[in-house]
């Protein structure tokens, strides 16, 4: 099973049908389990109602490209710390949590304010390899604010409750945010705001007025699942639905070709997801009726430092998968598996979630092999051999936000 799908991985074959194919070859040459169970447990990992909402925030993460909301943030951002000391960077970091908030996806709020803010940031003297390193991991930052897809899957495959994951994905962003702010302040010490004004009351106003009704969406999303008056898959209808109504009134509208389009975007990217979860689910059922579960539960629960080690481990394990698997496919085929084992330890359910997806997300933009290190690079235009001296820094600061985040439970506990 591991070195067929090792193989597939090496091969390019989609992350779906390496899963898939590797639970298949499993079952057929190791076992007398029929092959006709691998379909049943695809779909029984699909169908979990609360990923009903998987495709409406993919559609809500197109209609704020599409709209414009996401820029307008960007905007009053822009008018309200543009002017100070390493201000930029800080518009960057503030807008990636702002619009993480609503859409949902990492790809979507990169390519959102890349374009609203590289080149002012240009203007200013930012390097190209700095800006792009700093997106990359603010978008790993941003990545536990709700709406995350990636939290909203997590909870239905380990059982967690979103609303829960929702509360406390805010605070650990927070905590990620401060270190990457820190770093981006001592790096811009230097830095020069000679010709910079600073924006008028009016000005300000004017851009808060407009960016008013898209500041309001993130607020609300989190509040209603958080508050218990939605869940997830409730809330996340409620968001396309206003997103909609003022994005067509205020924000310029969406064209019917561009709503078509949309949709397009929307099932496919969705098929992808659920697709490579039912195949992730088959593959971790196949694993655990293998046996070695129960013995990868007995050496992790044993190694000294106790909870300690278990949680050196999962940062590990995660930073390595979040580099090959993509980020997602490495949370459905491992949380399975680690969650039982951490509740042997008596780890917090919601602390475990945030330190594994934390420690993922920092896998995802580590260079040379993360995927979401070559997306933002595309994104933002520039080569990864260049970018990828500048990103390090960076990613340090994440890990040591990380590990704050492993070594004090009250943290992630707190919101909750």
């Amino acid at each position: 099973l591991v070195i067929l799908v090792a193989l597939c991985l090496v091969a390019g074959v989609p992350i779906a049908f390496c899963f898939g194919l590797g639970a298949l070859s499993y079952l057929a040459f190791s076992t007398t389990v029929p092959l006709m169970v691998v379909i049943g447990r695809m779909d029984e990992g699909m169908s979990s109602l609360i990923l009903v909402s998987v495709p409406i925030f993919v559609l809500l993460g197109c209609v704020l490209d599409a709209t414009g909301m996401g820029k307008a943030i960007v905007d009053f951002l822009a008018s309200l710390l543009g002017h100070i000391k390493a201000g930029m960077s800080y518009v960057l970091l503030g807008s990636l949590f702002i619009v993480s908030g609503i859409s949902g996806s990492k790809v979507s709020d990169m390519a959102t304010i890349a374009p609203a803010l590289f080149p002012e940031m240009k203007r200013r003297g930012h390097k190209p390899k700095e800006m792009i390193a700093l997106l990359a991991t603010g978008a790993a930052m941003a990545d536990t604010v709700p709406p995350s897809i990636v939290l909203i899957v997590l909870g239905s495959v380990a059982g967690v409750s979103i609303a829960g994951l929702f509360q406390s994905g805010v605070v650990i962003a927070g905590v990620l945010l401060l270190a990457l702010v820190i770093l981006a302040r001592w790096k811009a010490r230097h830095e020069k705001m000679d010709n910079v004004k600073r924006p008028s009351l009016q000005i300000i106003w004017r851009a808060l007025l407009i960016a008013g009704p898209a500041l309001v969406l993130p607020f609300l999303i989190r509040s209603a699942v958080g508050g218990g008056i939605a869940t997830a898959t409730e809330v996340s209808t409620i968001a396309v639905l206003y997103a909609m109504i003022i994005g067509q009134v205020l924000y310029g509208g969406i064209g019917l070709k561009k709503v078509y389009g949309m949709l397009v975007e929307t099932a496919a990217l969705s098929g992808a997801i659920l697709l490579i979860l039912g195949a992730a689910s088959a593959m971790a059922w196949s694993i655990t009726q293998s046996g070695m579960v129960q013995k990868l539960s007995v050496f992790l629960t044993t190694l000294p430092g106790g909870m300690a080690a278990f949680m050196a481990v999962t940062i590990i394990v995660f930073l390595i998968l979040g580099c090959l698997l993509e980020g997602l496919p490495a949370v459905l085929l491992l949380a399975p598996i680690m969650f039982p084992i951490a509740k042997k330890l008596g780890i917090n359910d919601i602390h475990y979630s945030m330190v594994l997806v934390c420690a993922m997300n920092v896998g995802l933009m580590m260079p040379p092999i993360g995927v979401g290190f070559y997306v933002a690079c595309r994104i933002g235009d520039a080569k990864p051999d260049e970018v990828m001296s500048a990103i390090w820094p960076y990613l340090v600061a994440l890990m040591v936000g990380v590990v704050v985040i492993a070594a004090f439970p009250a943290i992630s506990t707190i919101a909750v």
